[in-house]
């Protein structure tokens, strides 16, 4: 039943994204054709990107929810939802919306931004010697993640000390990012759906190497 409920998790957000991803083609295209990119054909495009990268993060989320972990991706999924209605107000609102109001939308794709990454780098089995990477990747990017959001709402005025510190983070973000694959391919790390698979093939192997001994003559 879980699992059910998480293809059709995967399987929404895979049609939300090869569906927005082909209006915007499709705009681009009539753009280049017609000439044509008035201001519906603007809010069109805005929210079809806002659709693909909910769809993004949707995918994201829902890949590690067949791991049985529910708090991180369930959350992502909710805050990539709730983010993306929100921009979809204030793309097709007339006026401009207030200050909070945006602050508000961005701190929640912020958040749902870093809580896909996590899940996306969550994926990865390591060994137990690689595993410090976990707690690594989740305080960089939580790290990055809260330093936007300070910035967001508290709007500091040294901008040096300020574009050094995010710099840093999103270099180490990068670099956690990078480097999780790497340790999961140096990783033989088995699961049970690997023993389930192997056990399967070895059947398949005795049933063949019966059915041989069955055709030897016997002797």
């Amino acid at each position: 039943m879980c699992e059910a409920r998480t293809m059709n998790t995967k399987t929404a957000f895979l049609y939300l994204f090869i569906a927005s991803v082909t209006l915007s083609a499709l705009i681009g295209i009539g753009v280049i054709l017609f000439g044509s990119f008035g201001d519906l054909e603007i809010r069109v495009l805005l929210t079809t990107l806002t659709i693909t990268l909910t769809s993004i993060f949707g995918l994201a989320c829902g890949a590690y929810l067949e791991r049985k972990n529910v708090q991180l991706p369930v959350a992502g999924i909710i805050l990539s939802v709730i983010s993306a209605l929100l921009w979809l107000i204030v793309i097709w609102r007339h006026g401009t919306p207030s200050e909070s109001y945006i602050k508000t939308t961005m701190t929640l794709s912020i958040l749902a931004y870093a809580s896909s990454h996590l899940s996306l780098l969550s994926l990865a089995r390591v060994e137990e010697k690689f595993a410090w990477i976990r707690p690594a990747a989740h305080f960089l990017i939580w790290s990055l993640a809260g330093f936007a959001i300070f910035i967001l709402w508290a709007e500091p005025n040294d901008y040096e000390l300020v574009s050094r510190v995010m710099g840093v983070l999103a270099i180490l973000v990068a670099v956690v990012t990078l480097v999780t694959p790497v340790f999961h391919k140096l990783s033989a790390v088995e699961t049970d759906a690997d023993i389930d698979a192997e056990i399967a093939q070895l059947k398949l192997k005795i049933q063949e190497l019966e059915r041989r001994k069955a055709k030897q003559p016997p002797q």
